[in-house]
């Protein structure tokens, strides 16, 4: 039963690094396994088995979301954009009470300039993506370490809370170029041009990872409560960053907003409860 839960949470980590403006890293804290996760990437051959138990039913969920929802959240953001984008808002905040619960005794000046500080961090950034598409139809060796640079930029806003790894992606241009590699893997004409591109791609991403989860580990260990501040500012700028990003301007109509509000609900509830897990 644990690691089906744990497959389900992966599930729900893969489903938001899906998602323009929301953070693999704030659904981990969400659901409740982010510290846990640092924890074993930071030291994974040690006690190597009951990491390998934990870690493989992530990435199973992560890999299962990627591959069977890209194309469906591709729908849903260009035919349902209102109440799917409301589905994660509520997920986001559903994870606040947790949160909370690890800084509610420590309350000091220090403390909520960090947090005004992360949440501005992610509010700018929001405002730095850009249109630029990359051109992934050629390839040379420079081309290759690109992809794996980006990799580790987008592992990067992957752990860290509140950095939207598909935002900075489409900042950068690669996030259509790649999201519609991984909807056409099955595209078997394609394979050995897909795979060029997703292989150095993903190596930058599991070394970019690695590198940053140790950061983070150090930052937890000696800065707790203040590095939640942090993370708790990078939350809620999250939150707003993903209405900055897809919200602002469409049309929406009253079946739309009944929908996105019973959207908003289940995926708080989901938050909330997967949480205590």
């Amino acid at each position: 039963m644990k690691s089906i839960i744990l497959i389900i949470k992966g599930f729900f980590m893969g489903l938001a690094n899906l998602i323009p403006g929301v953070s693999g890293g704030t659904i981990a804290i969400i659901l409740g396994i982010y510290d846990k996760l640092i924890n074993v990437i930071s030291h994974l051959f040690k006690n190597f088995k009951d990491n390998m138990k934990f870690i493989i039913p992530i990435c199973i969920g992560i890999v299962i979301s990627v591959l069977t929802l890209s194309k469906v959240i591709s729908y849903a953001l260009g035919n349902y954009l209102f109440p799917t984008i409301l589905f994660f808002i509520g997920a986001i905040i559903g994870g606040v009470p947790m949160l909370y619960n690890k800084i509610k005794h420590t309350k000091s000046l220090s403390c909520y300039i960090i947090l005004l500080i992360t949440f501005g961090f992610v509010i700018g950034i929001t405002f730095l993506s850009g249109n630029n598409i990359v051109d992934l139809s050629s390839l040379d060796i420079f081309d290759y370490l690109k992809l794996f640079l980006v990799g580790v930029v987008a592992s990067v806003t992957m752990v860290v809370p509140g950095i939207s790894g598909s935002a900075m992606l489409m900042t950068l241009g690669y996030y259509e170029p790649i999201i519609n590699i991984i909807k056409n893997l099955t595209n078997y004409s394609n394979i050995i041009h897909n795979m060029s591109v997703l292989i150095p791609f993903g190596i930058g991403i599991i070394i970019g990872i690695i590198l940053i989860a140790k950061l983070v580990e150090y930052l937890l260990n000696k800065y707790e409560v203040k590095t939640y501040y942090a993370i708790l500012g990078f939350v809620f700028g999250s939150a707003i960053s993903i209405v900055l990003q897809n919200l602002l301007g469409i049309n929406i109509n009253l079946i739309d907003i009944i929908i996105g509000i019973v959207l908003f609900i289940i995926g708080f509830i989901i938050a909330y409860k997967l949480g205590d897990k």
